[in-house]
């Protein structure tokens, strides 16, 4: 077995995203709402005009058809965010939120956001780029790939908790794309983890 990689030094915002840090820290207004249960933080049909953030509480995602039929699409709670499409061209809201428990709310109006470009970019970044290709790209810079020379393929000694803190996502997550790279071929645990070139396909994916 090859000499174990140091981990690369990363940017710390790659390191380990935290929402609540990124929004107090970058210089926005913002407003916080609480909540009571049954709150409309928006309706379907609003104006996509700003990024909801829940510190406290749980929301309901709910739609309406045209013929007037309801279903509940998700159930959120601390740590998601509401209404991010607005950053991507999204106009109009396309379901209603709804409080379901006593909630706390942080608001950012696109606008304001949109005049920090680097802080919209950032939360593009976090929220739109797939865990799944920033899981491959973390691996394949752990495993050195692309550098000059034969590239070292096996991972260094690094657990999913540590992964999951660098890519920004859950342990869970981070469990769940493992085993897919597993069957797909991506990844073998032969003396080690050990990343295959065919890994780069889920980076390069549109």
């Amino acid at each position: 077995m090859g000499q174990l990689l140091k981990a690369p030094k990363k940017d710390k915002r790659e390191i380990s995203f935290d929402p609540q840090v990124f929004l107090a820290t970058v210089g926005l207004a913002r407003t916080i709402t609480q909540c009571p249960k049954d709150y409309k933080i928006f309706s379907q049909g609003d104006p996509a005009d700003s990024v909801f953030y829940i510190q406290q509480g749980r929301v309901k995602l709910k739609v309406r058809s045209k013929q007037d039929n309801e279903a509940v699409i998700a159930i959120l709670g601390v740590r998601d965010f509401l209404g991010e499409a607005c950053l991507i061209g999204q106009t109009i809201c396309l379901a209603t939120a709804t409080a379901i428990a006593p909630t706390y709310i942080l608001r950012i109006e696109k606008n304001v956001l949109s005049r920090n470009v680097r802080a919209q970019e950032d939360l593009v970044d976090q929220l739109f780029n797939s865990s799944e290709q920033r899981l491959a790209r973390t691996l394949l810079l752990l495993a050195n790939y692309g550098k000059e020379g034969t590239p070292e393929t096996i991972v260094p000694g690094i657990n999913q908790e540590t992964l999951a803190g660098m890519v920004g996502t859950t342990r869970s997550r981070v469990s769940f794309f493992m085993n897919k790279f597993k069957k797909l071929g991506f990844i073998d645990y032969k003396d080690g983890l050990r990343v295959h070139r065919s890994l780069l396909n889920i980076v390069l994916r549109d």
